[in-house]
């Protein structure tokens, strides 16, 4: 079985290796750009798709995977911080604050082109953090390519107070659960392709 993972993120490569199954990655080369009037659900799931279906077309067969994400509190999109600035000013205003990630992930059927494509939703509610652990943190792990200036799967963790949701993988931006779920819908056991990496 081929699997294609339409993303060059080193973040959702690692969560897919998770499975042990193998597969290869492809840059889906397509415009990110919001839809005017578009709400965030439904631009994770537009782009989710348009990043499956750029990739799919320029195959014969395989399983397309595409995932698009976006984190916002209180309804404003929070991006990349890119540099200390802007990551320090991130974290003072999310102190106490909860933080929605909207996952959108599709899977296509090179083959057959069927897909199938869901929004998963997972909150982060943050502790109320001091200028010195927001310094102290950034300085640690220079989470500067991270919408919410952090790494949840890092130190990222002694930030919150609460996480919300079935699958702590969507925070990072590939929801493994809802994934399995899609492939099982037609009838793929992804342990009849998983490897042993002990080996």
């Amino acid at each position: 079985m081929k699997i294609i993972l339409a993303s060059t993120s080193v973040y959702r490569a690692t969560l897919l290796n998770k499975l042990s199954v193998p597969f290869t990655c492809q840059a889906p080369n397509v415009d990110e750009s919001a839809l005017i009037g578009e709400s965030i659900q439904q631009q994770v799931k537009r782009l989710a798709q348009l990043k499956a279906m750029t990739v799919a077309q320029t195959l014969v067969d395989g399983y397309v995977i595409g995932s698009d994400q976006l984190a916002s509190c209180h309804n404003l999109i929070l991006g990349k911080p890119g540099h200390y600035q802007n990551a320090h000013a991130q974290l003072t205003q999310l102190s106490g604050q909860t933080v929605a990630f909207h996952t959108g992930l599709c899977l296509i059927n090179a083959a057959t082109g069927e897909q199938q494509t869901i929004v998963e939703c997972f909150e982060v509610e943050f502790k109320n953090i001091s200028d010195k652990q927001i310094q102290r943190y950034l300085e640690l792990e220079q989470p500067y390519d991270c919408a919410g200036s952090f790494k949840s799967e890092g130190l990222g963790i002694a930030l919150f107070k609460r996480l919300n949701g079935r699958d702590p993988n969507t925070l990072v931006g590939l929801p493994l659960i809802a994934l399995t779920e899609l492939f099982a819908n037609w009838q793929v056991d992804l342990f009849d392709y998983m490897q042993d990496n002990n080996n």
